[in-house]
């Protein structure tokens, strides 16, 4: 690691004052991605300001008819909340299955969306439920937050407040993971919703998409029947080590069935 400063800001205000005054510095919360950066001199922050404390970062509560999140709320936390269980049931399982239990003990559900890993499974449910991402200045549509490899629609210095779901009539998310990293290879959420269908994929792309045919067919007819013969088009789709462009265009039909099916029994 390079040397750097450490500061615990006591609000969020503060937090914004501190990256103004220094576009060097960096925000910290569970620092799953940061610290294995720093650790790798991949960056060189003049300043870390820790937030992962702040209480407006830390609520969970319900919000016109749904789910608001803070930024800064763990993953395990989500995963044993009873609020979130009642609420929109799939988010607690996907982080349930995010990393290990040190990973979900510590990583936040900010921190993963803010940071837009591809393979990373929350911008599916954000994107899969048409989530409202609520920061310091605004609030962005779901739709328009992930642009691409790592990136986001976060201006510099904007810090991400809160995300708030809507609740969806049945969802759910499956995913083959990596079996080492845990990482999505794929992950699909899929959520019903009274006029319509929402269906997001993770790991097969440079970032989260919608799977447009796949969302027409079930709003048509919401069972794993209707998406059976839909295909991603290879174009465009991450091929690696871990699996070709092919085999992630074939496994984004199979986790979306197995998503519809898990949906349809919850």
């Amino acid at each position: 690691m390079y040397a750097f400063d450490y500061r615990r800001p006591s609000s969020l205000a503060e937090a914004a004052a501190l990256l103004r005054q220094d576009p060097e510095a960096k925000l910290l919360a569970g620092g799953h991605t940061l610290i294995p950066t720093l650790k790798q001199r991949l960056a060189r922050p003049s300043v870390l300001l820790d937030i992962g404390h702040l209480a407006e970062l830390r609520g969970l509560r319900e919000e016109n008819g749904g789910l608001a999140i803070g930024a800064a709320v763990r993953h395990g936390e989500v995963a044993a909340s009873d609020l979130v269980r009642r609420t929109i049931p799939a988010l607690a399982a996907l982080a349930s299955h995010i990393g290990d239990p040190a990973v979900r003990n510590r990583g936040t559900m900010g921190g993963s969306i803010a940071n837009a890993d591809p393979a990373a499974d929350w911008p599916a449910a954000v994107v899969g439920c048409g989530a409202i991402l609520r920061t310091d200045r605004r609030e962005i549509a779901a739709d328009d937050f992930f642009r691409g490899l790592f990136e986001t629609a976060l201006e510099e210095g904007e810090i991400l407040r809160e995300v708030w779901f809507p609740r969806p009539e049945r969802a759910a998310y499956a995913k083959f993971p990596n079996p080492a990293s845990r990482y999505a290879i794929v992950g699909v959420f899929v959520a019903k919703f009274a006029d319509r269908v929402r269906v997001a994929v993770t790991g097969a792309a440079p970032a989260v998409f919608r799977a447009t045919e796949m969302e027409e067919a079930l709003t048509r007819d919401f069972r794993p029947e209707a998406i059976a013969g839909i295909r991603v088009p290879e174009d465009g789709l991450n091929s690696d080590l871990h699996a070709s462009a092919e085999y992630r265009s074939h496994l984004v039909t199979v986790m979306a069935r197995r998503a519809v099916e898990q949906a349809r029994a919850s």
